[in-house]
């Protein structure tokens, strides 16, 4: 991934920054962070949101409380990585401003469909 490529998520996003004006851009800015540490990095830097990947209910609690504690624009923080439906509302409770969760497109089942032709309707295939 982007941060992999960059060696980590302070030089990630000081490449973001660089391509673009921070105030004056468009496209929103998503950093995914996977410790505290890491959340501590994006705070520095600056981030629109902040996904929060497979974090325990007590870190997800912490990175609100450190959220909460900055001045000016603060980043929306988004849970993810082993929701459940089951986990949901507590996951909700840690005052996450998003949650995403998995299950919703992990566990459903494929639905096999075709199109079939009528040829005795006389309809020809394109071709190019």
């Amino acid at each position: 991934n982007h941060i992999e490529a960059a060696d980590g998520i302070g030089p990630a996003l000081l490449s973001v920054w660089k391509g673009m004006d921070f105030e004056d851009r468009e496209v929103p800015v998503e950093v995914e962070v996977e410790t505290l540490s890491e959340l501590d990095e994006v705070l520095v830097l600056g981030a629109d949101r902040v996904m929060l990947d497979n974090m325990s209910l007590d870190e997800m609690c912490e990175a609100v409380e450190k959220v909460k504690k900055l001045r000016g624009k603060r980043p929306e923080l988004e849970a993810s990585g082993n929701v459940s439906l089951d986990s949901v509302r507590a996951i909700a409770e840690t005052g996450v401003d998003l949650i995403s969760v998995g299950a919703l497109t992990h566990s459903v089942k494929a639905l096999d469909i075709s199109m079939l032709f009528d040829r005795k309707q006389n309809v020809a295939p394109v071709r190019k």
